[in-house]
């Protein structure tokens, strides 16, 4: 099997994103996020296929990965601009993203990120997403939430707390740098790094073994490792209201426009602190 989610822009928008759909095993599907131009941006279509296609997969894992030497540069807002900004900005980040990271959480059987190239921001927490990490030696990963001005989600910074603690969770948000696989892999962000050349074979094999083992085992040993993490994670509504509100009036702050701007004119930022 091999094709595009027909929700994932294959044909009405060419120069979109979309998800590829193949089996390259027996049990095994793997979705490879294909946006070249954007260097894997998750765009609406690209986000709307995981949504779509999760739901109906039977596969016994499965492999999430990118295309040539990129796996994904996060949100796709090369594009925000002008009239309509704020809405634009929330409306991507607030509903299909969300619903995108909800679909790969919820798959009942394990999933397997393969980071063939750089990782960074919403594409790093997609990876989170999924059960176990695999990395290419020579990738980069980052989260630049500190240089486009941007204050991201409470759920979305629990998933790196949870993955790495909070002095390094706290070191990748506030610092901004990018980091290698090697450093990664010492932070627990990834689990292992293939041999240089071979990341697609090695998630592949790894995603084989994954599929062989006892399927009620798998199902039930993720439902268990999900709902212990998701009840040590409640939150007091009163504090959660408050940082959905402050995560909201982010996207109206003349300091997100101009990171955003900032960006995509590849230039420093001018922080205004409002």
């Amino acid at each position: 099997m091999s094709s595009s989610s027909p929700d994932a822009g294959d044909g009405d928008t060419p120069s979109g994103g979309r998800l590829i759909v193949e089996e390259p095993a027996p049990g095994v599907a793997r979705l490879t996020i294909s946006n070249p131009g954007k260097r894997g941006a998750l765009d609406h279509a690209i986000l709307d296929g995981f949504t779509s296609t999760l739901p109906r997969l039977d596969a016994r894992c499965v492999v999430i990965t990118g295309e040539q030497t990129t796996f994904s540069a996060g949100y796709d807002i090369g594009d925000l601009r002008g009239g309509g900004f704020e809405t634009e900005a929330e409306r991507l980040v607030a509903h299909p993203f969300t619903a995108a990271l909800e679909a790969v959480e919820a798959y009942p059987f394990p999933t397997l990120a393969a980071l063939n190239g750089q990782t960074i921001g919403g594409g790093l927490e997609l990876a989170l997403a999924c059960d176990l990490r695999i990395a290419a030696g020579t990738i980069a990963l980052a989260m630049p939430p500190a240089r486009l001005g941007l204050v991201y989600s409470h759920t979305g910074i629990l998933k790196f707390i949870e993955t790495i603690g909070a002095p390094r969770t706290r070191e990748l948000f506030l610092v901004g740098r990018r980091i290698d696989a090697r450093t990664a892999r010492e932070w627990g962000l990834v689990n292992a790094i293939a041999e240089d050349g071979r990341i697609a074979e090695e998630a592949l094999e790894l995603a084989r073994e994954i599929a062989s083992n006892a399927p009620l085992a798998q199902r039930g040993n993720k439902r268990v490792i999900n709902a212990v993490l998701s009840a040590r994670a409640a939150m007091d509504p009163g504090t959660e209201r408050e940082l959905i509100e402050l995560r909201r009036a982010c996207f109206a702050s003349e300091d997100f426009r101009e990171g955003v701007r900032a960006f995509s004119e590849k230039r420093a930022p001018r922080w205004l602190g409002r």
